[in-house]
């Protein structure tokens, strides 16, 4: 089960003045499945609106109705092996998004499982959040415990030429558990619970 509180923990923060986010990447696939161009991007040197967009698109998955639209699925020691989805995300995770070749793989792997009737975009976010220590009647004492770096990753039909629009769905890995990051379980989002993708999980993560 997800706490509901780990999640409104990370999403206090996702406002463009309290933001860390650093890095933003994505691609567009169109109608008939085909890669359309990519980006990368430096965060903070995205617009303020495009920053206040992105966040809106990122902030869905952890501000989502936890053990409803947002749920935990393990990643199993057979689905962390050498060439797992599992591994590209810690990969991914490590360099900070900036390694293209290793983009272009999820990406591929994405397009390639990802069922979709209409083009659509994926985004990727990478963000490091300074965990601040709290005392045991949750009283904030403000010196950094750990830090959790993470990836948010969400699936969006386009609304426009090149436009995201409402999330369908996506992820948050690793998942925050306790409030600490747990590497062996991802966060996984649906718009609608009664039609998930669930392809998501099991053929593009690989989680159970």
């Amino acid at each position: 089960m997800i706490n509901r509180e780990d999640m409104l923990e990370l999403t206090r923060r996702m406002t463009p003045a309290r933001t860390s986010m650093t890095r933003v990447a994505g691609c567009y696939i169109d109608r008939d499945g085909e890669f359309d161009g990519s980006f990368n991007t430096n965060f903070l040197k995205l617009s303020g609106s495009d920053r206040a967009k992105n966040l809106k698109l990122a902030k869905t998955v952890p501000f989502s109705d936890t053990n409803k639209n947002l749920k935990k699925y393990e990643f199993a020691p057979k689905a962390q092996k050498p060439g797992s989805m599992w591994q590209l995300l810690m990969a991914m995770k490590e360099c900070g998004l900036k390694n293209d070749a290793l983009m272009d793989t999820f990406y591929d792997v994405v397009m390639e499982r990802y069922t979709a009737d209409s083009e659509y975009a994926i985004l990727v976010f990478h963000d490091r959040y300074d965990i601040p220590a709290k005392a045991s009647d949750k009283e904030r004492l403000g010196e950094s415990e750990e830090v959790f770096e993470y990836l948010i990753c969400v699936v969006c039909p386009l609304s426009g030429e090149y436009e995201p629009g409402e999330p369908e769905c996506g992820f948050l890995f690793p998942a925050f558990t306790d409030r600490c990051g747990d590497l062996n379980h991802v966060n996984v989002y649906q718009k609608n619970p009664d039609r998930p993708h669930m392809e998501l999980v099991r053929e593009i993560l690989g989680a159970e």
